[in-house]
């Protein structure tokens, strides 16, 4: 495995593995990425993870996102013996070497669709690479969708890699930007600069559930209102089922982990297919990125749905007794 650091600006630590899976062993690989995540959450300094499978069954890449508060204690993880037993536990499964980008400081990766580019500078043209960047991120503000950038120098003694992380609101647009004539122009130019580079495109976490209709290119709103709006849909959702058929099935004398199996299949089908499109509608004025540009609409829909929870809790808290 390749280990390529950046630093930024403050104490937060974040890395970035691409892993392509041996076909036929995806259901194998997430149960051994589930294993990982039980391990890494006793490590200190933990915040989160996250897991994004390929784009497509063509693309066979998967991208697995850990957060630290620090780099030491990313590092401490990194390097562990529990890391290296599970990595030589999932070796069967995997189909070529991981390649992984650290990020210390800076903006979360987590963010609606994210690109982290790593380039491995030439010697003595650092000068050069980064003023070939600022023409990069002038043209990338140019284009659709653009939402910011960062620039993540080496951390020394770790390794020599420059990373880049750049965001846009949506799949269409990062795309429409990774195949753009500005930017291979810009590359042909960058290349009297960096000897390599390698792409890791990351998506949302609920980006599923939000989408906006055919023909519609708009990307997935941000993780906190995604989850906003998924607690607004989820928490009636299950308490009507617990109310209904979850009681029917009790007096049917069926065991509590079938029981729980089919009201979870209920509650996905009914968050998929009714409650989560007509959140979609209902709110499309502050979920949408191209609607909600404002402060004032960003706060006003989050009081929305804020009172929307109260007023449930205090429908659910007076019929239930």
């Amino acid at each position: 495995m390749s280990t390529r650091a950046s630093r930024g600006s403050s104490g937060s630590a974040t890395v970035v593995i691409s892993q392509k899976v041996r076909v036929g062993r995806k259901d194998d690989y997430k149960r051994w990425q589930e294993k990982t995540n039980e391990v890494v959450r006793g490590f200190d300094g933990f915040q989160g993870t996250e897991l994004y499978p390929p784009a497509s069954d063509e693309d066979n890449e998967w991208v697995v996102v850990f957060r630290f508060s620090g780099l030491d204690q990313l590092t401490a993880w990194l390097k562990s013996n529990a890391r290296r037993q599970l990595l030589e536990e999932g070796r069967p499964l995997f189909d070529g070497a991981p390649a992984q980008e650290v990020l210390s400081g800076g903006t979360s990766v987590e963010d609606v669709v994210t690109a982290v580019i790593s380039h491995e500078v030439r010697p003595w043209r650092e000068g050069d690479f980064m003023r070939w960047q600022d023409k990069i991120l002038k043209e990338q503000g140019r284009h659709p969708g653009f939402m910011g950038s960062e620039l993540f120098k080496p951390v020394k003694g770790v390794q020599d890699r420059w990373v880049v992380a750049f965001r846009f609101d949506t799949r269409a647009h990062l795309e429409e930007w990774l195949n753009s004539e500005a930017r291979e122009r810009l590359l042909s130019e960058g290349r009297d600069y960096f000897g390599s580079y390698d792409v890791r495109k990351i998506g949302s976490a609920f980006s599923g559930w939000f989408r906006f209709g055919q023909g519609t290119e708009e990307g997935a709103p941000p993780n906190w209102k995604q989850a906003m709006s998924v607690v607004l849909a989820l928490y009636p959702t299950v308490m009507i089922l617990n109310l209904t058929v979850g009681t029917w099935l009790s007096r049917l004398g069926m065991a509590g982990y079938l029981a729980l199996f089919i009201s979870n299949v209920l509650s996905v089908s009914v968050l998929t297919w009714l409650l989560m499109p007509l959140v979609n509608r209902v709110f499309a004025f502050w979920l949408l990125p191209s609607r909600a540009r404002s402060v004032g609409v960003h706060v006003t829909g989050a009081v929305i749905v804020a009172a929307c929870w109260a007023v449930l809790i205090t429908v659910f808290g007076l019929t239930t007794r």
